[in-house]
């Protein structure tokens, strides 16, 4: 069992502000690898001869600018998708929490394995968008922006299309909870000690092998989503997907009969390679831009430490520290005489 805690000394839009900007900053720094984890997930020309000569083909021909093809929505896409996953899952684990607070690992991921869904489902037509953006060519493109092939996805082909591949996308977080599930109730025995002794490289540790073996067990679902995603008889060469097929299950089923089982799990060297620096960086933004904020709250004395203020109550919320902070002055400032007046 374990007791959810969060900071109540940050407000909750300044630590939504920290994650979309330890987001952004670790999506924009792992891009390039994105990128090619998608490329040969939908299996583009640029990636039959491997990865490595995938990024230099990629360089040659479009630029380098091309590495970083769907990075900006990718990064718009964080502040609803992480407001939406915190609303939900703060609303799901209240419910699953047992009347003393307490919640189990498992529920706690189920938790945010359905948050997760909620906020797929409902900021799924940017990731469609995303992956459009990346397997087009920057020279001769379908598509002139972000609101252009909104635009043109919808008056083209369809609200469907916005939502092409979303059973997958929904589907594969069973895996992914399995996986998350696995390695977390593994950490007592790997580490040898309780969780909640665990430090910082422990946690950042568990974090990547987690993330590791749940998107390797999610892949298959993770690339047919792709696929779908990419598939549009509006693009050149239907939009360089290596199969063609119907649907969900038929995408499966062309996949294994065309490029074998291991098809399925293409593209994942990069993208288990992207999972260090993606959750270093994420995690060290996020400490440090907590920390500016402790600091701006009053809590802290500089940002580049978490040295305490003196004599601050830290249970006190913000508000209610500077609603005391206030009080405090108002009864030191020195009070005009009547002859002054």
């Amino acid at each position: 069992m374990a007791t959810l805690r969060r900071d109540g000394r940050v407000t909750a839009l300044q630590r939504l502000g920290c994650a979309g900007l330890a987001g952004a900053l670790s999506l924009s720094l792992t891009a390039p690898l994105e990128l090619l984890t998608v490329l040969a997930q939908v299996g583009t020309w640029h990636c039959r001869r491997g990865l490595r000569d995938a990024g230099r083909s990629l360089c040659r021909t479009e630029g380098v600018r091309a590495l970083w093809k769907g990075n900006l929505t990718a990064c718009l896409r964080l502040c609803p998708y992480s407001a939406l996953q915190l609303a939900a899952s703060r609303r799901l684990v209240t419910l699953f929490m047992d009347e003393l607070g307490h919640i189990s690992h498992w529920r706690a991921i189920m938790a945010g394995s359905l948050a997760g869904m909620v906020a797929t489902t409902v900021t799924y037509p940017s990731d469609v968008v995303k992956t459009r953006l990346i397997v087009q060519n920057r020279l001769e493109p379908s598509y002139q922006g972000i609101l252009h092939a909104f635009y043109k996805i919808y008056h083209q082909e369809g609200l469907r299309a916005l939502y092409r591949g979303v059973s997958p996308a929904i589907l594969g977080a069973i895996p992914f909870s399995a996986g998350s599930f696995f390695v977390y109730i593994s950490l007592d025995t790997i580490w040898q000690e309780p969780i909640v002794r665990f430090t910082p490289l422990q946690n950042f540790v568990n974090g990547c092998v987690a993330a590791a073996v749940a998107q390797t067990l999610s892949f298959p679902f993770e690339t047919v989503k792709r696929k779908m995603q990419a598939q549009s008889p509006w693009l050149p060469h239907y939009g360089g997907v290596d199969v063609h097929f119907t649907g969900m299950a038929d995408c499966f089923r062309q996949t294994v009969k065309h490029k074998g089982v291991l098809g399925l799990w293409r593209g994942l060297t990069p993208s288990l390679l992207k999972i260090v620096p993606y959750f270093g960086v994420m995690f060290s933004t996020f400490e440090f831009c907590k920390r500016v904020c402790l600091y701006r709250n009053g809590y802290i004395q500089s940002p580049l430490n978490y040295k305490l203020t003196p004599g601050v109550d830290q249970s006190l919320h913000p508000q209610e520290l500077r609603e005391l902070k206030l009080l405090r002055r108002e009864n030191f400032e020195p009070r005009k005489s009547a002859l002054e007046n």
